[in-house]
C-alpha cells in the first residue's frame, strides 16, 4: 500500500501524517484565526487532534482554534474506496463564535449523529429558526471555495484526479452540485425531490405545518426542504447519494433549478 491512499498514509511515522493530513486546512482559516504553521499553541498544546491509526483506512482530523475549545473549527472524515479513491465522508465548518445548538446530543448528552440517529427536537427547531440547515451546531465559515481548494490540492498531492463525497443532508448535495460535483448515485433521487415540490407533487402536498419542519414556505427553499426531508417527508431517510468531482473541472449539474437558498 502506498501513500497515494488514506491507508498507506496511516502507515507514516506520525510527523509526516499530520504533515499531510493538515494539508486539508484552507490557508484562509489559519489566517482567520492566526493558527501558527505548526499548529500548536504557544502552551505547547497541539490544535490538531487526528484518529489514523496504522492499518486503519480512514482519518478523522478536527482542527482547533483554541486549545480546549468544544468544538473544531474544521472537521473532516475521510476514508478510501475499494478501489483507492478518496472518499469524504463528513466535511464541516464551524463558526467558534456563533451560538451553538445542541442538535449533536440529546438533553441527556447521548450523541444524535447530526440527527441521523435521533434527533433534539427542540435544538432542532431553534437551529432552523436561526437560519441553520440540519446538522450544523453552529453557523458555518462560509469559506467553502476555499477549503474546495485545499482538498484538491490535498487530492492531488496524493496523486489523485478524482474524488467522492456522500453528502449528509438534501442541501449538502446541492451546494456540492454548485462546486461542480457530480452524482455516482443519487440524481434520480434529487430529480424525483425537485419533482415533488412542484404544486402538484406529493412533497408540496405534505407542506402542511404539521410539524415547525414543514412549513409551506419549504417549497422554494433549499435549506427549508432539507429541514423537510429530514423530518421525513420522502417517507424515507436520505442516503445512498454519492457525488464525486473531478480536480479542476465542474461538471454543471442543477437539479433544483426553481430554488433558491
Amino acid at each position: 500500500m502506498s501513500a497515494s491512499t488514506i491507508g498507506g498514509v496511516n502507515l507514516l511515522p506520525e510527523v509526516e501524517k499530520r504533515e499531510i493530513y493538515t494539508r486539508l486546512a484552507p490557508p484562509e482559516l489559519s489566517q482567520r484565526f492566526q493558527l501558527p504553521p505548526s499548529f500548536t499553541d504557544n502552551q505547547g498544546n497541539s490544535l490538531v487532534a487526528l484518529k489514523c491509526a496504522p492499518g486503519s483506512t480512514d482519518v478523522e482530523i478536527k482542527l482547533f482554534h483554541k486549545f480546549g475549545f468544544p468544538d473544531p473549527i474544521l472537521y473532516g472524515h475521510l476514508t478510501d474506496t475499494l478501489n483507492g479513491q478518496i472518499h469524504v465522508l463528513l466535511y464541516i465548518l464551524n463558526d467558534p463564535d456563533a451560538p451553538r445548538y445542541d442538535v449533536d446530543k440529546m438533553p441527556d448528552g447521548s450523541p444524535t449523529r447530526f440527527g441521523t440517529l435521533r434527533r433534539n427536537l427542540e435544538a432542532e427547531e431553534a437551529a432552523m429558526l436561526a437560519g441553520l440547515a440540519p446538522g450544523q451546531v453552529r453557523r458555518g465559515l462560509r469559506l467553502l471555495p476555499s477549503a474546495i481548494e485545499a482538498f484538491e490540492s490535498f487530492v492531488q498531492s496524493l496523486g489523485h484526479d478524482l474524488y467522492f463525497v456522500e453528502p449528509l443532508y438534501y442541501h449538502n448535495a446541492v451546494i456540492f452540485e454548485n462546486y461542480g460535483f457530480s452524482y455516482q448515485i443519487g440524481k434520480k433521487l434529487m430529480e424525483r425531490i425537485e419533482a415533488g415540490f412542484a404544486e402538484s407533487g406529493d412533497l408540496y402536498a405534505r407542506l402542511d405545518g404539521s410539524t415547525p419542519f414543514r412549513p409551506r414556505a419549504a417549497e422554494h427553499s433549499i435549506r427549508l426542504r432539507s429541514w423537510a426531508i429530514h423530518d421525513g417527508l420522502l417517507g424515507e431517510p436520505f442516503t445512498s447519494v454519492t457525488m464525486y468531482k473531478r480536480v479542476g473541472k465542474s461538471a454543471g449539474i442543477n437539479t433544483r433549478p426553481s430554488c433558491t437558498w
